[in-house]
């Protein structure tokens, strides 16, 4: 009998649920690429909203008159072509942050009362649709700004689908043993849809930006329609072992019993009871879940920082190395490069100490000084930049990702909660929904500040590093309280 060639032996040598969960993992990270792909066209657009009418030559400018016949400015796109343009621009940036923000408190729990695969698949056909419809202001030569900031508010509720509903399912495949470094590891799609997008839309920014949004809007559409053939939300649709405490328990990953948490009384209305014996978590009685306030106020302040870089990083580094929009879009890439090793670190190294929040903690205070660096540092050249664009966006991404993904997962699963794994989606919403209203405030206030120099909007980051820090001091006291082999959560 022949031997069995390499290939089949490695692909017999696993399990089927290993299987599963591998595809499920592979899934639902290219779907949430596909989101934050749609997100990043407007930061890139930015730099060809508006342009500097001195750097124009006269051939540019019969070029664009060509281009834009009822557009007759030769400084950008009507009407982001004025000298408040960076306060228009931001308030593009807020509209889409405060409606995400907003509906994500209703997107959890929402979308624990409905499947996953049904609300997520229409989330995505939603959100493909208005992304498309900003760049089809382009082609229909529209200079409303109430049109773009319609189609930011109307895609910013739609994409609040995708991150409860992701979360929530690798978090019904994926026991808490190694949550660290495997959220970690997905968390990566953040930063990977980022470039994407950034590349995408900088492809078309120069020669037709409408298609910078157009493109990113039909992969996500498609991208929904794999999303309904093929997601299973939970191990047990498929008839497979659930990773629940029993899943944690076979491989011995379970933490030991310890004093450092209490669980909570679900009782008294905390819980609703659905039909199916199965409950759903009420919003107040995840509030009450050790952590999840301290860690919400904590992501407000990390996701205010993140976001500001994600929305102005490209316009940023149009100003001060004098690039154009395709130039400066690839170049703010290499932040989200330093976001996927930071997420990475930062989940192996929560796992080996098993102390979250102290990693986060490391993190943050370390940043704070870095993002000051970049500051100055970013002005003295080209390699300058490179260097610390990686950096900070290792230490800024790094407690970012490790907030919305394990540390969701673990709250989600908290032995508070007596069993009931249901809470995991408003958790998620109830964590990433206050992020976002950070979010939303750093863009809008980097509008705001940038006029009066850039110094003062890293003044703003940094300040806003050291609040992220301070919520979180409690938790690390008590963290460092405990015994190394204890956990500051318990999964039940």
């Amino acid at each position: 009998m022949a031997e069995l060639p390499p290939g089949i032996y490695v692909i017999t040598s696993f399990t089927r649920d290993q299987w599963y969960k591998a595809f499920t993992f592979v899934l639902t990270f290219m779907l949430y690429v596909s989101f934050h792909l749609s997100r990043k066209p407007i930061s890139i657009v930015k730099g060809e909203l508006h342009k500097h009418c001195s750097t124009l030559s006269a051939e540019n400018v019969h070029i664009q008159s060509l281009k834009k016949l009822f557009n007759e400015s030769h400084c950008g796109w009507e009407p982001f072509d004025k000298n408040n343009y960076k306060q228009l621009l931001g308030t593009l940036d807020y509209s889409f942050l405060c409606a995400y923000a907003v509906g994500m408190y209703l997107s959890g729990i929402i979308g624990e009362r409905l499947p996953i695969r049904y609300y997520l698949t229409g989330g995505m056909f939603a959100s493909g649709l208005f992304t498309a419809m900003f760049g089809f202001g382009y082609f229909y030569n529209i200079h409303n700004l109430s049109f773009y900031i319609i189609a930011q508010i109307a895609n910013g509720l739609a994409q609040t689908t995708g991150w409860p509903s992701v979360v929530t399912c690798i978090g019904n495949w994926f026991g808490k043993g190694r949550r660290g470094l495997i959220m970690g590891l997905w968390n990566s799609h953040t930063s990977v849809g980022n470039i994407l997008g950034s590349l995408i839309a900088g492809y078309w920014v120069s020669t037709c930006w409408g298609l910078s949004f157009v493109v990113p809007g039909v992969i996500i559409f498609v991208m929904g329609i794999v999303c309904f053939m093929f997601l299973i939300e939970h191990p047990k649709d498929a008839n497979c072992t659930s990773t629940s405490s029993h899943d944690t328990e076979m491989q011995g990953l379970l933490p030991v019993k310890d004093n450092c948490t209490k669980p909570l009384s679900l009782d008294n209305g905390v819980c609703d009871r659905s039909e199916n014996g199965k409950s759903a978590i009420s919003f107040s009685g995840a509030l009450r879940i050790p952590g999840v306030v301290e860690f919400s106020l904590c992501l407000l302040f990390a996701k205010l920082v993140s976001y500001t870089f994600l929305f102005w990083l490209p316009l940023y580094i149009t100003n001060v190395e004098h690039l154009d929009a395709k130039k400066a879009g690839d170049l703010s890439t290499l932040f989200d490069v330093g976001g996927i090793i930071g997420g990475i670190l930062a989940g192996i190294i929560s796992d080996r100490l098993k102390k979250r929040a102290s990693t986060c903690g490391i993190m943050l205070l370390i940043a704070a000084p870095t993002l000051y660096v970049f500051s100055a540092i970013s002005k003295m050249g080209f390699e300058a930049t490179v260097v610390m664009l990686l950096i900070c966006g290792a230490l800024v991404n790094g407690p970012y990702a490790l907030i919305t993904t394990a540390v969701s997962a673990d709250l989600g699963t908290h032995k508070s909660l007596q069993g009931n794994a249901r809470a995991l989606s408003t958790v998620t919403a109830i964590i990433d929904g206050t992020g976002s209203v950070g979010a939303a405030l750093g863009p809008l206030l980097a509008g705001l500040l940038s006029p009066s120099g850039w110094n003062n909007v890293f003044y703003m980051l940094i300040v806003a590093d050291a609040c992220a820090l301070l919520f979180l001091l409690r938790l690390i006291r008590k963290e460092l309280q405990c015994r190394m082999d204890q956990t500051l959560f318990k999964e039940h």
